[in-house]
């Protein structure tokens, strides 16, 4: 699995080496045994810190997990991107979520993590994979069939939707209302790559099925209550179908 920071690419080794920083140790006091009152000593064993900065994206161009070296608007990085703003978006709304005490922040918590594994395969365009990038990247059916269990599981405890629901609703609500459009275009960006054969099919399904879940989610504390939500209801008549529906 790749780390990306700043252009650059990290593999596995070097993501551990990165995250295992050493704190240099500083001597305090002087060769003399006085205090050392200028500047701060380091030991001779202390570790060097890395930089985090690496210049290889300077130019415009970065890595994908293959080593391949890509224009940074390149469809790949422009479906990882919006990937990983989706998954900053979520754990945002987690914050809120979780300060309401509803029961689903685990389960966005989940999303955000396989959304890491959605990267990985988004990284590893078919085109210049080897067989063992493939292997360690490969994103199966498992994920989208649980969300679609969850769905299954709270659209049972709701009755029929009978209006369009505006973007609002409180702060939770209205977060996971952004975390729904982001995710919109971010399967928007994905699907050229599925059509082009770069990535897994089920890369597109899973944050199609994420856009139904985060739906469920941020009305399942209202229920369809219309108190609750009565200034987000907006009757069906109003508009000709539901351009927002692509279950």
């Amino acid at each position: 699995m790749a780390v990306w920071l700043f252009g650059g690419r990290l593999g596995l080794r070097g993501r551990l080496s990165a995250c295992r920083l050493l704190c240099p140790r500083f001597q305090s006091r002087g060769p003399q045994g006085g205090e050392d009152g200028d500047r701060l000593q380091p030991s001779s064993t202390a570790a060097k810190i890395p930089k985090i900065y690496t210049k290889t994206g300077d130019k415009g161009f970065s890595s994908t997990f293959t080593g391949e070296r890509r224009p940074k608007d390149d469809q790949v990085f422009e479906a990882v991107g919006t990937t990983d703003e989706l998954s900053s978006a979520i754990g945002f709304a987690m914050e809120l979520v979780t300060e309401k005490g509803h029961m689903f922040a685990e389960e966005l918590q989940k999303i955000q993590c396989t959304l890491q594994d959605i990267g990985s395969a988004l990284a590893t365009p078919r085109s210049s994979a080897r067989e063992a990038h493939l292997k360690h990247t490969a994103f199966q059916e498992g994920p989208v069939l649980e969300l679609e269990r969850w769905i299954d599981k709270y659209s049972s405890q709701l009755p029929p939707l009978k209006a369009f629901i505006l973007p609002s609703g409180g702060k939770s609500s209205s977060a996971l209302h952004f975390c729904r459009a982001v995710c919109r275009r971010a399967e928007r960006r994905v699907v050229p790559l599925v059509q082009m054969g770069e990535t897994d099919a089920n890369v597109a399904k899973f944050l199609n099925r994420i856009q139904t879940t985060l739906d469920l989610h941020r009305i399942l504390p209202f229920g369809w209550d219309v108190t609750q939500v009565k200034r987000e209801m907006v009757p069906f008549k109003l508009r000709r179908g539901n351009p927002e529906d692509t279950r």
